[in-house]
């Protein structure tokens, strides 16, 4: 299992959390719309940080990471929307917008962080017939 302070592991579990407020939404509040836009974006975080992992090259990494960032601000965006619809109550758009701004925060980190010291680093693979090689 993944350790509880590391992006993927939060991304995970926020993911799970934005899984079951989508079926709230369907099933209480007969919401189809937002919900969907929620479930898109908030899923995404994750799996373009599991994409992010296998890059091929540091700028793969950073543009798979650059678009989970900005798969957080958008569901930051549908969250506020579904709050100023009345469609989630202040408590429970507090309770799930903690985690998206934290989320939200590593990654804007891990993007500052790896574009900063892109010049510094440079892979230590290569492709190759059978896959990846040290150099």
């Amino acid at each position: 299992m993944e350790k509880e302070n590391t992006v993927k592991y939060k991304s995970l579990e926020f993911a799970k959390r934005i899984v079951k407020l989508y079926k709230y939404l369907c099933e209480n509040k007969n919401e189809y719309v937002l919900s969907k836009q929620l479930l898109k974006s908030g899923t995404s975080i994750g799996a373009n940080i599991a994409e992010a992992e296998c890059g091929i090259s540091r700028k793969d990494f950073l543009a798979k990471m650059y678009i989970a960032f900005k798969e957080c601000v958008e569901t930051g965006y549908w969250l506020e929307l579904l709050l100023s619809g009345d469609y989630i109550n202040e408590k429970e758009y507090q309770s799930i917008m903690v985690d998206c701004v934290e989320l939200r925060k590593m990654l804007s980190s891990i993007t500052k962080t790896t574009k900063n010291n892109s010049s510094l680093l440079t892979p230590n693979f290569s492709l190759s017939e059978g896959g990846t090689t040290e150099r």
